[in-house]
C-alpha cells in the first residue's frame, strides 16, 4: 500500500478529468452556435437545433453525474436513492449508444459514500468498453456490508493496469493523472470508512467490487 495522494492534488486531478470530459459537449455547442449564426437554409438551422439539444443534454448530463460522482452533493441527505445513480448512469451510458447497462439492486438507497463508489466504479467500466459492450451493475446489503459490484463485458475492453493500481492502493501518489484519479478516491473512500476495493481483468471483462459498512 502506497501513501495516498494529497486532498489538493486528488481534488486538483478530479477538476482535471472533469474539464476533459466537458470539453467535447460544450465544444459542439459553441461550434454549433457559430454554425446558427451563419446558416441561412431552414432545414440545415433546424438541424443545428437539433445538435445543440443534443449537446447541451449532453453538457447537463454529465454535470449532475460528476455533481454527485466527484462533489458534496449538497442536495442529497446522507442516504441518496438508488434510482438517482442509476437515472446519471443511464444518462452517460445513452450517449454512447454501444453500451447496453443491466441493473441489480437489492437496496433502496446507499450512504453517499456507497454511491460515489458505485457511480466512480461505472465511469471506469464505461471508460473500458471503447468498442462497446455490457455493463452490469449491482448493490445489496450483506448484514453489516453493503456489496457494489460493476462488470464491464465486450471485445477487448481496454483497461489500463495504472488504473487497477489506483484501485488498490498501489499507485505513487508521483504518478497519479486525472485519468487514474477517480479510481484513487474510491479507494480512499473505502479506505476511509474500514472497506475495500478489488479489481480482476480479462481479455473481455473487467470486473471492479467494492464492500463497504453499512454505517
Amino acid at each position: 500500500m502506497t501513501a495516498p495522494a494529497s486532498a489538493l492534488d486528488l481534488a486538483s486531478l478530479l477538476c482535471s478529468r472533469l474539464c476533459h470530459d466537458m470539453l467535447s459537449p460544450v465544444g459542439a455547442l459553441s461550434n454549433g452556435l457559430e454554425l446558427l449564426a451563419e446558416e441561412k437554409d431552414p432545414e440545415m438551422r433546424q438541424r443545428c437545433f437539433e445538435l445543440l439539444e443534443q449537446s447541451a443534454k449532453a453538457s447537463a448530463d454529465k454535470l449532475k453525474f460528476f455533481r454527485l460522482a466527484f462533489g458534496a452533493a449538497g442536495g442529497f441527505g446522507d442516504q441518496v436513492p438508488v434510482n438517482e445513480a442509476r437515472a446519471l448512469i443511464d444518462a452517460l451510458a445513452g450517449s454512447n449508444g454501444r453500451v447496453a447497462v443491466n441493473w441489480m439492486f437489492g437496496v433502496d438507497a446507499l450512504a453517499k459514500p456507497a454511491v460515489k463508489t458505485l457511480l466512480n466504479l461505472a465511469l471506469i467500466g464505461l471508460d473500458a468498453l471503447v468498442r462497446g459492450g455490457t455493463l452490469d451493475i449491482g448493490a445489496e446489503v450483506h448484514g453489516q456490508a453493503i456489496e457494489i459490484v460493476v462488470r464491464a463485458a465486450g471485445q477487448r475492453v481496454a483497461f489500463d493496469p495504472a488504473v487497477g493500481k489506483a484501485l488498490e492502493g498501489m499507485l505513487p501518489a508521483s504518478e497519479l493523472s486525472s485519468k487514474t484519479a477517480p479510481a484513487a478516491m474510491v479507494q480512499q473512500l473505502a479506505a476511509a470508512v474500514g472497506g475495500g476495493v478489488q479489481v480482476h481483468v480479462t481479455a473481455e471483462s473487467l470486473v471492479m467490487g467494492a464492500v463497504l459498512p453499512v454505517a
